[in-house]
């Protein structure tokens, strides 16, 4: 017993690392080596660990200690990673704000994890003027924040965190209509770095392009788990197809994630400029939302198959992201194969599991799951129940095991990458008293995948599409903005018999091209 006892105490004391504390290693291990780059510099490791050490020692200084939250607003850049890095020494939480909400939506998101401090980029720090910060401390990125950084004691700091505080607050949309802050945990980020590593067999000192934005999981955690095993991450200012056929010509990279709407126009770049890269381990994401044609024209370009990925800021790459599409393969099969280091369930709407063949909502448990959504209990509780997250997604698991993507439990637009819940747009809508009813639905894309399209019935012909449009415009990211709007009579909405609009119905209206006409 003694013996038993002993043993379960060490295994208690050697808890996983943290974020910052790996870093650190990493730094003292390849100081010399490039590490990140961007706003027209490169950083060593040893040079971004002084800034990263001199940024934990200011965020001291600004008396921003374990479980704060410091909310950022910026562009990729540098400085956006040396905070995430200083507030993980420091046990706080960085807050990724998304900078393409509009301020009624940016408010809520601010007001959910009322942060001590609010760092914003010169670019976006405009906006910020039109928003209430609360108690929060405002500090703009620029020359002033240099100047402090460089006051601040090159000193490395005490790490002050444990290996389950939170990390990162990455915002989802939701089913009501407003973002949910989805916790991702030290534990979690590192889980999902080592997972990545593991199942696609990435070389470890590559190089990351960093283009999606960093308050998404694809421009975080490709640059933050970069960093952690010693590789050299690119901040891009956004999709830049130039810049990007430039480093796949001039750099070994390990994943270039590409998006619905992004991937033709590298084609194009790489096919104009006849491009040669110089080596590639994979690429890709979202193989559902890009037509077959490009997957096969863009990993004959690049030379590496395709992403056949399936997950979400909550899971991380689980549960279903392991299986590839070959090089210059149109695919015909998209069926996901389960990821590594995770279990994955398919349970009725009782939380029994079904057998093969039948559809069931995908239930995840695994060491890349987020920690709950931020000040969030019920909805927390609820997604969590009997130790699963469940996902809201269904599949049918084959005989051979492969996944079949059904469809969406929580009716989902995902459109460029980006989630779009129809409650964010029908809020908007339903808001104008001459708006009798309204629902918002999918419909695909060429470009983006799928975008949003609303169907309203209107009490008054004096109501105009421009009007609605101006209203989503004040209220609404420009990625959530319907690409379409309809007046259709009351009394066509198909309903359900408890009054409720079927949306999949409204849908089948736009595939079949027979959407009701108002009278007169």
């Amino acid at each position: 017993m003694d013996t038993y006892k002993t043993a379960q105490s060490f295994v208690v004391q050697a808890q996983c690392g943290t974020v910052g504390g790996l870093f650190r290693q990493r730094a003292r291990l390849c100081p010399d080596a490039p590490a990140l780059e961007g706003s027209g510099r490169v950083l060593t490791y040893s040079q971004l660990n002084e800034r990263v050490n001199r940024t934990a020692n200011l965020l001291e200084a600004m008396a921003i200690g374990r479980g704060d939250r410091i909310a950022v607003v910026a562009e990729n850049c540098p400085e956006y990673i040396e905070l995430q890095l200083a507030a993980a020494l420091r046990g706080a939480i960085v807050a990724a704000q998304n900078w393409r909400l509009a301020v009624p939506e940016l408010q809520h998101c601010l007001n959910l994890v009322t942060p001590r401090a609010i760092f914003a980029s010169e670019r976006h720090a405009g906006k910020l003027e039109e928003l209430d910060p609360g108690e929060a401390r405002v500090m703009r990125l620029g020359a002033s924040y240099e100047a402090a950084l460089q006051r601040a004691a090159a000193t490395p700091p005490t790490d002050q965190a444990e290996p389950d505080d939170g990390l990162l607050i990455l915002y989802t949309s939701g089913t009501t209509g407003l973002p949910k802050g989805a916790v991702i945990s030290h534990r979690t980020e590192i889980a999902r770095a080592m997972q990545r590593l593991a199942e696609y067999a990435l070389p470890r000192s590559a190089t990351a392009a960093v283009w999606a934005p960093l308050y998404h999981m694809a421009g975080t955690e490709e640059a933050l788990g970069t960093l952690l095993y010693g590789g050299h991450a690119m901040m891009l200012d956004g999709f830049e197809p130039a810049r990007l056929a430039t480093i796949v010509a001039e750099h070994r990279l390990g994943w270039l994630r590409l998006m619905p709407g992004m991937i033709a126009p590298l084609i194009d770049e790489i096919r104009r400029r006849r491009v040669t890269p110089r080596g590639m381990a994979l690429c890709g994401t979202m193989a559902d939302l890009v037509p077959a044609h490009q997957i096969a024209e863009i990993t004959s370009l690049l030379g590496a198959p395709y992403v056949n990925s399936f997950g979400s800021t909550e899971t991380g790459s689980a549960p279903a992201s392991a299986g590839l599409i070959p090089v210059g393969e149109v695919p015909t099969d998209l069926a996901k194969t389960q990821t590594s280091f995770c279990e994955l369930r398919l349970v009725d709407a009782d939380d029994h599991e079904v057998p093969d063949g039948e559809a069931g909502e995908a239930a995840v448990r695994g060491p890349t799951v987020f920690s709950g959504y931020w000040n969030a209990p019920a909805v927390t509780a609820h997604d969590f129940r009997g130790g699963w997250f469940h996902m809201g997604d269904m599949f049918r698991r084959r005989a051979d095991g492969k996944l079949d993507f059904v469809d969406r439990v929580k009716y989902l637009i995902k459109s460029g990458g980006e989630n779009i819940y129809p409650a964010e747009i029908e809020r908007v809508i339903l808001g104008d008293p001459r708006v009798a009813d309204a629902i918002v639905v999918r419909r695909q894309d060429a470009t983006w995948g799928e975008v949003p399209v609303a169907i309203v019935a209107r009490k008054t012909t004096e109501l105009g599409v421009e009007v609605l449009n101006q209203a989503c415009r004040r209220s609404l990211a420009g990625y959530k903005q319907p690409k379409g709007i309809h007046f259709v009579p009351l009394d066509a909405l198909p309903r359900s018999t408890t009054g409720k609009i079927q949306r999949h119905e409204v849908e089948r209206w736009l595939i079949e091209g027979r959407i009701p006409a108002e009278e007169g």
